[in-house]
């Protein structure tokens, strides 16, 4: 059946995508807005004229052992404290609190496996096997305020094993499933875990990678990590060292089968995650307990409008970014809500998956990142249309800045002109969605993220003079505590005050992204303030060019970096792949650079256009600007590792290599 798109295709879609274009601002429609939790604009007066009240009344949306004292202390910027004195448990909300009120046979997760396996786990399901897992790692000795490493990919015992962590008051420090051994042991070093959880085998598009036996390889020599337990998984076969390494079913099976929550202070560390090291010695961010579930649990329940007893919602990312700690884990089940976790890639066993799943649960709640879309419009809108996604009523993107003809793809083709898009922007640090669209409330426009949630304060100031801008572009900053922001970095406050508060201030956290601010108000999140271009004099940001260049028909994706020229300063070198099975020639190229030149100027063309098949990206669907750059200026590279495919970037350095040799 189709998605209600009309089936469009080809050069119908593309003159319709063009047509879109033309159009500045979307509303909400008038049938959802009368339907929405927030339908009402004075919510963001209530909020900016008392922000502690407003988040003081989102946090009673939970349920505390004991209310706190005190909503915010800020004795000592930025070491901010939330609901001070008051106790809770994470588990506890998420799990229990549901099961006693009569919700337990609510589905809390369908999973379904790569190959197509399907489990339904409800709350009492979950419930029940976090408890045994809890008294299991007490029985291995961990402990409140142990560190646990989760190094899992994307099987309900990962939520499991967050959970059961959170349930006796022991950080957790989730690696992504795709990250490589080494990060592993990097991350396990740094937090100085106690116990790591892992997996004897992982699938990935048809093929099973070992796990177990790679950490084994790495982690035999840290002095803290104690034990390990293996998830039975793939059958894989791995080594098990004799008192050292246990299996999960076994240790489950013979654990009690009632634990009891922890009461935790409200500034209890929940986690640690560690953000890249492509640069330098990753950071741990810390969040705690109180501030952050009580912002997770407002954004998603506001910011997607969910409804638990009729919403399916899924988060088509995964647990091993913050995205998935917040929008898979936290936030859905604090709310209660019924999600889709799917074990695999967007494009295993085929192309259409993602909608066959949507189809398959009635998904009506979809949050996936601006890559996956970009991904799928050169797939082709057939796809999509082979099934019915009649059930979606709110789509989100997360992880980047969405082009414009991509946020147009998706309301278009997914959405079928009827699905608000929520387009947010938030960050590792920040724990829960800081600016974004409310649907029931923002008129929207196609990439930008509109306005800051109720209660946050956002700025974009002048790089020179530090002061507001009201019009123009700036650095993006964050001017007031939120309950969801990182407290420090893991055993670095001086990293902390250095890296976020040491350019404007201990009263500004500076985001590290460049952003705009239009003429009605609206914020465009440009990106990292790194990624920027100097064409003779003019500031031109990675992303602008890359929105300009994407605009064109023929293009699915592109990233632009900026090499040295001794005419202008920079030049513009864009890497691009093409839809479908286009091949580009003399006169794509000229069709791109007219595009760019008809909506930025003449100056912001690409001196070179590359074409690519793909673009080295990591696991998350980033593109790595950094590894374009070395290509192109013919340096080694660093570490790959952590690429999706570390194939495309041998690719690119011979297709760089023969187009030197045609210039000589």
């Amino acid at each position: 059946m189709a998605s209600g798109s009309g089936e469009v295709s080809g050069e119908a879609l593309d003159h319709e995508l063009a047509e879109l274009l033309d159009v500045e601002t979307f509303d909400p429609p008038a049938e959802f807005r009368e339907r929405a939790l927030l339908n009402d604009p004075a919510v963001y007066e209530q909020a900016a004229r008392d922000p502690q009240a407003w988040w003081a009344k989102q946090a009673k949306e939970l349920h505390w052992f004991k209310e706190w004292t005190e909503v915010l202390n800020d004795d000592d910027p930025p070491f901010y404290k939330w609901f001070t004195g008051g106790t809770l448990n994470v588990s506890y909300n998420c799990l229990d609190r549901h099961v006693l009120a009569g919700r337990g046979d609510r589905v809390a997760f369908h999973w379904r496996g790569e190959e197509g396996q399907e489990r339904d786990i409800t709350y009492a399901e979950l419930l029940a096997e976090v408890q045994r897992f809890a008294n299991a790692l007490k029985d291995l000795g961990v402990g409140r305020g142990d560190v646990v490493g989760i190094y899992l990919p994307m099987i309900p015992e990962v939520v499991i094993s967050m959970l059961a962590c959170a349930r006796i008051g022991a950080p957790h420090n989730v690696v992504f499933g795709g990250f490589s051994a080494e990060a592993v042991r990097e991350r396990m070093e740094f937090s100085e875990a106690k116990l790591l959880i892992t997996t004897d085998g992982a699938a990935r598009k048809g093929k099973t990678a070992p796990i177990k036996d790679r950490v084994d390889d790495v982690t035999g020599d840290l002095a803290t990590l104690e034990k390990i337990v293996v998830v039975r998984s793939k059958g894989t076969p791995c080594q098990m060292k004799e008192g050292r390494d246990v299996f999960y079913d076994e240790i489950v099976a013979a654990a009690h089968p009632d634990c009891p929550a922890e009461p935790l202070d409200s500034e209890h560390p929940l986690y640690i995650l560690y953000t890249s090291g492509s640069t330098a010695k990753p950071k741990g961010i810390l969040h705690t307990t109180g501030g952050y579930l009580t912002g997770v649990a407002a954004t998603h329940r506001y910011v997607f409008d969910l409804k638990p007893d009729s919403d399916v919602y899924w988060c088509a990312a995964d647990v091993g970014w913050v995205t998935g700690h917040s929008y898979i884990v936290y936030g859905p089940l604090c709310n209660g809500a019924t999600s889709v976790m799917w074990e695999g890639a967007p494009d295993y066993p085929h192309k259409g998956i993602w909608w066959e799943l949507i189809e398959r649960y009635g998904v009506t709640i979809l949050y996936c990142a601006p890559t996956a879309i970009r991904a799928c419009m050169k797939w082709g809108a057939d796809w999509p249309n082979k099934h019915d996604l009649s059930s979606l009523r709110v789509l989100g993107t997360v992880g980047e800045p969405i082009n414009p003809k991509a946020w147009l793809w998706y309301h278009k083709v997914i959405g079928s002109e009827r699905c608000p898009i929520v387009d947010t922007w938030w960050q590792t640090e920040t724990g829960a969605i800081m600016i974004t669209p409310l649907p029931g409330i923002t008129a929207t426009k196609p990439g930008s993220a509109t306005h800051p949630f109720p209660g946050v304060f956002a700025e974009v100031l002048d790089e020179s003079t530090g002061e507001p801008v009201t019009e123009g572009q700036g650095l993006l900053v964050l001017t007031r505590p939120c309950p969801s922001m990182l407290r420090t970095l893991y055993k670095e406050p001086e990293r902390f005050l250095q890296t976020y508060f040491s350019r404007f201030g201990k009263d500004t956290y500076l985001v590290g992204d460049a952003a705009r601010r239009d003429s009605d108000g609206y914020l465009w999140v440009i990106g990292r303030i790194d990624d920027v271009v100097n064409v003779s004099g003019h500031r031109l940001s990675t992303a602008e060019v890359e929105s300009a260049i994407v605009a064109h028909p023929d293009v699915a994706e592109a990233a632009v970096i900026g090499e040295h020229d001794e005419d202008s300063g920079q030049a513009i070198v864009a890497f691009v792949t093409l839809q479908g099975d286009l091949v580009g020639d003399d006169q794509t190229i000229e069709g791109i650079r007219a595009t760019v030149a008809d909506r930025i100027g003449k100056f912001a063309r690409p001196k070179r256009i590359i074409w690519s098949d793909d673009l080295p990206k990591t696991r998350s669907g980033k593109i790595m600007r950094r590894l374009l750059r070395d290509i192109a200026e013919g340096r080694a590279l660093g570490d790959v590792t952590t690429l999706r495919d570390p194939a495309v970037t041998a690719q690119l350095e011979e297709r760089v290599k023969e187009l030197q040799a045609q210039e000589d």
